[in-house]
């Protein structure tokens, strides 16, 4: 399964791009894609939205797994992050992927087995469990490989979902 994790945004969206199959997962690639500070929100949105129709069909993701946002303080940049997470789910499903969201927790739960790890700490097993050399740059990149990990880890899994009693993960 091609899975491709992704860490919204407007200034930038991280992406990953894993196999994962048997319990093992492979990175395949990962970057970011970036927007010019000073333009308007609207012409960054635009510019987001024809980056992710040009990854999605150069990558062929099986499915698209994004975190889900988490306000802390700024919520002037948390809506417009959420601009960004919007068009982003726009387009995987423009492209008729399936979509997964995963909350912060959960991604830590999946990569370390504790949800309240810190970012280091999700970065340095994100590293550990794909058997790269060094952590992936920029952070956001990072992250999405995690996302991408987190969901690989619940497509498995044999707990039952909550949205379909009766059907595994």
């Amino acid at each position: 399964m091609r899975i491709l994790g992704i860490d919204p945004g407007y200034a930038i969206v991280g992406f990953g791009l894993i196999e994962a199959a048997r319990g093992q997962a492979r990175m395949r690639t990962y970057g970011a894609i970036t927007t010019p500070a000073g333009v308007a929100l609207s012409k960054r949105l635009l510019q987001i939205d024809r980056d992710m129709q040009q990854l999605l069909d150069t990558l062929k993701p099986d499915v698209v797994a994004i975190e889900e946002l988490f306000f802390n303080t700024n919520h002037t940049t948390g809506i417009a992050v959420a601009h960004g997470r919007g068009v982003i789910l726009c387009a995987a499903e423009r492209y008729g992927v399936p979509l997964y969201e995963y909350t912060p927790s959960q991604v830590k739960i999946a990569v370390t087995g504790y949800g309240k790890a810190d970012k280091r700490q999700v970065m340095d097993m994100t590293r550990r469990i794909l058997k790269l050399s060094a952590l992936p740059k920029p952070d956001d990149a990072a992250d999405a490989l995690s996302i991408a990990l987190c969901h690989a880890r619940s497509a498995t899994s044999r707990l039952p979902r909550p949205d379909r009693p009766g059907k595994t993960i």
